[in-house]
Parts: C-alpha cells; sequence; structure tokens
C-alpha cells in the first residue's frame, strides 16, 4: 500500500530543496562576483608596483653621481577576498541536501521499497548524490567556488524530474522486484551523481584554459583555480566515477541474466551504457596518453556527459525495450 501523507511530504521536502538550491545558487553567484572582481584588482595592483619598482630601478642606475637609487613601494594590505556570500551558499547548500535527502526517504517510506524504480526517482537519487558528494568535499577542501556550477545543474535536474518526469509513488513492476535493484541502480546514481559534478569541472577547465590562452581572463573565471589544477581536479572525479559506472554495466548484465535468461540482448539501454562506457573508458585512456593534450581529452569527458543525459532522456522516453520502466 502506498501511503500518501509520506509521498506527499516527500513533494513538499523535494520543492523546499529546489527553493533552497536557487538561494544558493544566487549567493555562490555572488560570491564568484566579488572575489573574482577582488582577485583582478589585486593582479593590476601587483602587475603596477612591478612596473613602477623596474622603472625605478632603470631611472635610479642613471643618475649622475653612478648611484643607484631604487624606489621601494610600501606593500599594501589588500583585504583577502570576501567568503561572506560564499558561506551562505555553502550553509543553504547543506540545507538543500538535508531536504533533498529527506524527500528521497520519504519516497521511499510511502511506497516501502528503495525508492529507485522509474525516471523521477532516478533523478532524484542521482541529484541527492551530486549534492551529498559535493558538501561533504567542501568540508575538507575549500571548493566555494564550484557550488554554482554543482547547484545549477541539480536545481535542472530536479526541476526537469518535477515538471516532466514526476509519477505519483506507487509498487514496483515485478521484474524490477529484485536485490539488484538497490545495487545496480544505486551504484548507476553515484556514478552519475559523479559526473555531473565532472562535467562542470571539465567545461570550466576548457573554459578557463581558453582565456588564459587569450591572456584575458574574464571576473569570473579569476576566482577559479588555474587551468591545469581544475584539469587535475577533473581528472581526479573521473577516476572515481569510471569503476563505478563498469560496476554498473556489470550488475545490469548479471540482474538481466537472472530476470530473463541472458547476460546481454543488445537492449537500447544496454547499448547506451556500454557507449558511455567507451567514450569514459576513451576519455581516461586520451588523458593518460602523451600524445593527446589535456584540452582534447578532457572534450571526451564532456562527451561522456551528453551521453548520459541522451540515455537518461532520449533513450528512457523514445526507445522501447526491456529497460522501459520510465513511468511518464
Amino acid at each position: 500500500m502506498t501511503n500518501q501523507t509520506l509521498a506527499q511530504a516527500s513533494d513538499i521536502a523535494v520543492w523546499a530543496s529546489m527553493v533552497l538550491l536557487t538561494v544558493a545558487m544566487l549567493a555562490f553567484a555572488a560570491h564568484l562576483a566579488v572575489t573574482g572582481t577582488r582577485v583582478r584588482a589585486q593582479s593590476v595592483d601587483a602587475a603596477t608596483r612591478e612596473s613602477a619598482a623596474d622603472s625605478a630601478q632603470q631611472g635610479g642606475s642613471a643618475d649622475q653621481g653612478g648611484g643607484v637609487s631604487v624606489l621601494t613601494l610600501p606593500p599594501e594590505d589588500e583585504p583577502a577576498p570576501t567568503r561572506r556570500w560564499g558561506v551562505i551558499g555553502m550553509q543553504v547548500t547543506w540545507l538543500a541536501t538535508f531536504a533533498l535527502i529527506a524527500g528521497v526517504v520519504l519516497r521511499g517510506w510511502s511506497v516501502g521499497r528503495a525508492p529507485l524504480g522509474n525516471m523521477y526517482e532516478f533523478a532524484l537519487a542521482a541529484a541527492m548524490f551530486a549534492l551529498v558528494i559535493y558538501a561533504g568535499w567542501a568540508l575538507r577542501k575549500d571548493r566555494l567556488w564550484l557550488g554554482l556550477f554543482v547547484t545549477l545543474p541539480v536545481l535542472l535536474i530536479l526541476g526537469a524530474a518535477k515538471l516532466s518526469w514526476y509519477t505519483e509513488a506507487s509498487q514496483l513492476m515485478p521484474s524490477l522486484n529484485s536485490i539488484w535493484l538497490i545495487i545496480h541502480v544505486t551504484v548507476a546514481t553515484l556514478s552519475v551523481g559523479l559526473c555531473v559534478i565532472g562535467c562542470a569541472l571539465a567545461l570550466l577547465y576548457l573554459t578557463k584554459d581558453h582565456y588564459e590562452r587569450k591572456g584575458d581572463v574574464p571576473g569570473w573565471l579569476a576566482a577559479l583555480p588555474a587551468s591545469k589544477a581544475l584539469e587535475r581536479i577533473t581528472y581526479g572525479i573521473h577516476i572515481v566515477a569510471f569503476p563505478l559506472w563498469t560496476f554498473t554495466l556489470i550488475a545490469g548484465a548479471i540482474w538481466a541474466e537472472q530476470a530473463w535468461g541472458r547476460y546481454w540482448g543488445w537492449d537500447p539501454k544496454e547499448v547506451w551504457t556500454f557507449v558511455i562506457w567507451v567514450v569514459y573508458a576513451a576519455y581516461l585512456h586520451a588523458r593518460a596518453t602523451s600524445g593527446w593534450h589535456p584540452r582534447k581529452a578532457t572534450w571526451l569527458a564532456v562527451a561522456g556527459a551528453v551521453c548520459i543525459l541522451i540515455n537518461y532522456t532520449v533513450v528512457n522516453t523514445f526507445f522501447v525495450g526491456w529497460h522501459s520502466y520510465s513511468g511518464i
């Protein structure tokens, strides 16, 4: 039986999470704007002082007396870039994370099963993992600069889930009533959550690298780490996500053998799961190959995220197969 009260409470919690994510997103945007402006101003001031010192040194060496008069500029006590807006964004992100966790848990309680049975529930779980990973990561390292680029895609995922993929809480189809649902889909959603963050990092790296090569980094990009650091972080995220997606592929084959008597049937969902695996494997291989520039390899990581998007939206909605469990 479905508990409609708990199901409605789950819906309210998800909507509350979306409102909080909107507030967090605005706070993180303000943090980038303020920090980026301050960093650029400090860079310009440092360049001006260095130029003035060089000019003074050259002028002093030309004195008739042969003495060298070097102008020493007093160090300026530049205030550190404010973190106020970023800290507010992080605190609100934690509230949004707790609200979304509550929404997922209440959805499961309302139907007495793991909330992983359709597109709507999958989207909630993937978004929840993305927030949990980011929030936990930010406890160990300063990742305020990344907040906008995590809360924005998560908010878009939740918006699509509510507006396009929403289904009423209900019981599972008989073929889904297996322990492999929890194992296979939980790892898949965790991997997708990592890939959401990985795609955001990849796009940030490509953008900053482009402007660094031009020699003119815009204000908000100045608040981010250097492009080389962004590329290393991107690679590190995918190093964790790829084995999880590999396990997703293997677990899905084992579940298929138990449910349908075959490990592989070239179902559209199976094919696209394998395509995603191949693209990310190509990215990691290209990244480790000396002949590939990291910029070109990173485009493969972006392509992998696009394949996940196609697999989740187009394949789930328009392709008919054994995995037609979208619920919409």
